[in-house]
């Protein structure tokens, strides 16, 4: 069995380690998350890393340089899932990782580096409603009020690790050293349907796009349909839908993506004007500067809507990331990989969120993105083929060699 045939099995086995009867689900601090863990831990130990457990729950592996006092390359990704997941999102970077240090360790090839392959542990955020816990913990970005979130059976993510096994109070100690970072890599399904329509295997990540999102409420008056004439009406549901309109078009006139992806009226009966509309808004783009002008834009529509009709209205912000950048160097390193392998080079952005955001904070980043089928993903249907894992393991192999021959070119110079 190659190795690509191997990574897509192991995805099939880790598939069956699930807090679902039917479907995929790892969450936070659950026996399906640390059974994951000491699944992938094997594959490391079996790969000739050795393995261990951090204070945030993430699985490392390492493949030691000569050098121990060597800085470090990490590879990974995430292990955890969202409900009804998919077998590739995430897993497949870890996995791709492991299969890597195989090769190196089989060829008995040293590195001038340490490299390190870390499955993380709370990449989507399911559980608790953080995203990107166990990233933030190694990138010493932890947040204290973290430690009171609640899941949906009211159990405190301090609770939860000590159900685990962990100390919640020593996940600080999880946070890495940044001056003896090289970087981090992390090869990722595209979630999106760009590399397909090119039939392209790979492409190189230019950055991961900055995200905000709000909670919009909209207040007018209920009353009866069949009684209160049209022109006396404050209905909060057609102001929202014009809103989310300005909302579509704002969006598409300056190239950058938002999204209205749930929407409650009340008091929700047939024959009643709708008093007050809630509704989320995601807008993201690579330039936070761009992103931010748009959602002024539409903070001006919504009150030029609302005021016209009569309403009043709410705007909550619930979350913010910057975009971040990957780093030139990584991103020349992984299109001159591909171009090895006999393939044209496309840059994309990520609208999705990585874990490599977190880690932008400190250390240099680049990320590579393999084909999924109809950039399907958080869906069963996720779908990736051999030849495409086969070609994203060379081209990761190729662009780790062409890492060691620019450190080496760099020490001589």
């Amino acid at each position: 069995m190659d190795q690509a045939e191997r990574l897509l099995q192991r995805c099939d086995e880790l598939a069956r380690v699930s807090g679902l009867e039917s479907g995929i689900l790892r969450a936070y601090m659950t026996p399906e998350h640390l059974r994951a863990n000491r699944i992938v831990s094997g594959w490391m130990q079996a790969a000739g890393m050795h393995s261990w457990f951090d204070q945030a729950g993430n699985i490392w592996g390492r493949y030691p340089s000569a050098d121990a006092k060597a800085k470090t390359l990490i590879i990974g990704s995430h292990l955890d899932t969202v409900p009804n997941a998919g077998k590739y999102d995430g897993i497949l970077g870890v996995l791709a990782g492991i299969e890597l240090v195989d090769d190196l360790n089989k060829n008995q090839v040293q590195l001038p580096f340490h490299l390190d392959v870390v499955g993380f542990a709370d990449e989507e955020g399911y559980r608790f409603g953080a995203a990107l816990l166990g990233s933030h913990a190694i990138a010493g970005n932890w947040k204290p009020d973290w430690n009171q979130l609640t899941d949906r059976n009211g159990i405190t993510l301090s609770a939860a690790f000590a159900e685990s096994g962990f100390d919640i109070e020593a996940v600080a100690d999880a946070a890495l050293d940044s001056s003896n970072l090289l970087g981090y890599w992390e090869l990722h399904i595209e979630q999106g349907p760009v590399l397909e329509d090119l039939n392209l295997p790979v492409g190189v990540v230019t950055g991961i796009a900055g995200a905000r999102r709000f909670e919009l409420i909209v207040t007018g008056q209920a009353g009866h349909a069949g009684t209160v004439p049209m022109d006396l009406r404050q209905d909060a549901l057609v102001a929202a839908a014009e809103v989310i309109q300005a909302i579509e078009t704002l969006a598409v006139e300056n190239k950058i993506v938002a999204t209205v992806g749930r929407i409650s009226a009340k008091p929700g009966g047939v024959n009643v004007i709708p008093g007050e509309v809630r509704f989320s808004l995601d807008v993201r783009s690579e330039n936070d500067q761009l992103r931010d002008r748009v959602i002024v834009m539409i903070e001006d529509q919504m009150k030029a809507v609302c005021e016209r009709r009569g309403l009043r209205y709410q705007i909550e912000e619930t979350h913010a990331a910057a975009a971040v950048r990957c780093d030139e160097g990584f991103m020349n390193i992984f299109s001159t990989a591909i171009k090895a392998c006999g393939y044209d080079v496309h840059r994309l952005v990520s609208g999705a969120g990585h874990d490599a955001m977190a880690l932008a904070s400190v250390c240099k980043v680049a990320m590579l993105f393999m084909r999924c089928k109809k950039g399907i993903s958080h869906h069963p249907d996720e779908s990736v083929t051999v030849a495409d894992t086969a070609v994203s393991l060379t081209v990761l192999k190729q662009a780790l060699f062409a890492l060691v021959e620019s450190l080496s070119i760099e020490a001589r110079s």
